[in-house]
């Protein structure tokens, strides 16, 4: 496409204090008046926080461990990205007025940007949320081979932006606390990375008590299967490898890079690490939440 310049690489521009792409921004009353449905299932998650795993394992959960159905489209298509409006490539608002119900969607939206149709319905939600320091490691990475994404720099200009809330959906902090508070009002299942990585059996039973639904041992076993990163790795209906290059450039950093906890520390050097936790320890300090660096 000639508009190339026009579409990607550009900088962030802000909605209420958090910055975003600028084709969201500049069509955000279509985000903000999105009419959600009581049946909806919307999947919540700061960037690189496990998104594409938990939308294909509750893919999986609808067709019941029905992995060809679950082939039957890319992941971005099955599960679409609500906000995401990229003229000429993608617009959430739109795909999902055509989906049947009951939807799954995707969101990275910060609590207060959501829109309030999801609360006046009191739809079901699963905020995923991972370690700071992966997170950061992972966004970097994207940003690198996702075009949608200004420039990230070098990994030490980088690093300060991501602290600082200065990169897409706004501050890491902000966003897992914001969800966490909320949780306590609305039906919101709030899961961690690690936890899955660590046991996945289980965190996908509480999946399915969440929603209601019974599957046999043989359909759980079947997710596990095929919701695991080397399979999701190979599933091109998974890996977004179906993107042109010009949208995701697989050969700079594939969009599933390695999918495991605690890869910060072959990226952070031990100044960058020290001065990230007296950080974090400060912005945290007020929360109940608690994260696992490692497991």
């Amino acid at each position: 496409m000639d508009n190339k310049p026009d579409v990607f690489r550009r900088e962030l521009v802000d909605v209420q204090g958090i910055p975003l792409f600028w084709s969201i921004a500049e069509h955000w009353a279509q985000v903000a008046s999105f009419e959600a449905q009581p049946d909806d299932l919307l999947i919540s998650t700061y960037p690189k926080s496990g998104t594409t795993w938990i939308s294909e394992i509750l893919d999986l959960i609808y067709n019941n461990g029905d992995a060809e159905k679950c082939q039957r489209d890319a992941i971005y298509k099955r599960v679409p990205f609500m906000e995401l409006i990229i003229p000429g490539f993608s617009n959430g608002v739109e795909q999902l007025k055509n989906m049947p119900s009951p939807r799954l969607m995707k969101t990275h939206l910060p609590v207060q940007l959501l829109p309030s149709s999801f609360w006046k319905y009191n739809c079901k939600m699963i905020y995923m949320a991972r370690n700071a320091k992966d997170v950061a490691v992972s966004y970097y990475y994207f940003h690198q081979m996702a075009k949608m994404h200004p420039e990230p720099g070098t990994w030490e200009e980088f690093l300060d932006k991501f602290v600082a809330g200065k990169v897409s959906f706004g501050s890491w902090y902000d966003h897992v606390k914001g969800w966490w508070e909320k949780r306590k009002d609305y039906r919101i299942l709030y899961l961690f990375y690690e936890d899955m990585k660590e046991d996945p059996k289980s965190e996908i039973q509480k999946l399915l008590q969440f929603l209601e639904k019974d599957l046999s041992e043989e359909a759980v076993n079947k997710i596990l299967y095929h919701s695991s990163f080397n399979v999701m790795k190979q599933n091109p209906h998974a890996n977004y490898t179906t993107l042109t290059k010009e949208e995701m450039d697989h050969s700079v950093s594939p969009f599933m890079r390695k999918g495991i906890s605690g890869d910060w520390k072959n990226q952070f050097t031990v100044a960058q690490y020290e001065r990230f936790e007296k950080d974090y320890e400060e912005k945290m300090k007020n929360s109940t939440l608690k994260f696992r660096s490692e497991i």
